[in-house]
């Protein structure tokens, strides 16, 4: 259990869905625990976080029409509130597995890493500069040190 304990309700939703590829998450009842247990040290309520699994071409697609940016990319987060936390998350799939393969990580613990990435950023955290993608990295590899489940 990640530290400290605080006292609210995180009753409400974190789910996964994929949308343009075929993608089944493994440990997901387990993998949604380790997230409200970040929020928890966060000392952030939840309301809903919807994960959403996709191909380049889908995620390249949002960011052209949202961010305006042309470029491809793992992951984008929409916030739509601070506190309680509502937000959704578009991962790409590809691009985690290209992110796998050069970091030499399993593509679990990437797919891991950008759940955690993905939580920081609707929590507040964010990688604009060296200073702040630093903390940002120090927190992903704390958190990802405290799954208490077994990962493949």
């Amino acid at each position: 259990m990640i530290e400290p304990s605080f006292p609210f309700e995180l009753e409400h939703l974190i789910e996964f869905y994929a949308e343009d590829i075929d993608f089944e998450l493994e440990n997901e009842d387990e993998i949604v625990n380790w997230l409200k247990e970040i929020l928890v040290a966060e000392y952030k309520e939840l309301d809903t976080i919807t994960y959403i699994f996709c191909s380049d071409a889908y995620l390249l697609t949002i960011n052209q029409t949202y961010l305006k940016h042309e470029d491809y990319t793992d992951i984008i987060t929409f916030p739509y509130n601070r506190n309680p936390i509502e937000g959704d998350v578009f991962i790409s799939i590809e691009r985690a597995q290209e992110n796998a393969a050069q970091f030499n990580v399993t593509m679990t613990d990437e797919i891991h890493r950008l759940f955690v990435h993905g939580l920081l950023h609707l929590i507040g955290y964010d990688d604009k500069d060296s200073d702040s993608k630093k903390r940002m990295t120090e927190l992903e590899d704390h958190y990802l040190s405290k799954r208490s489940f077994v990962v493949a």
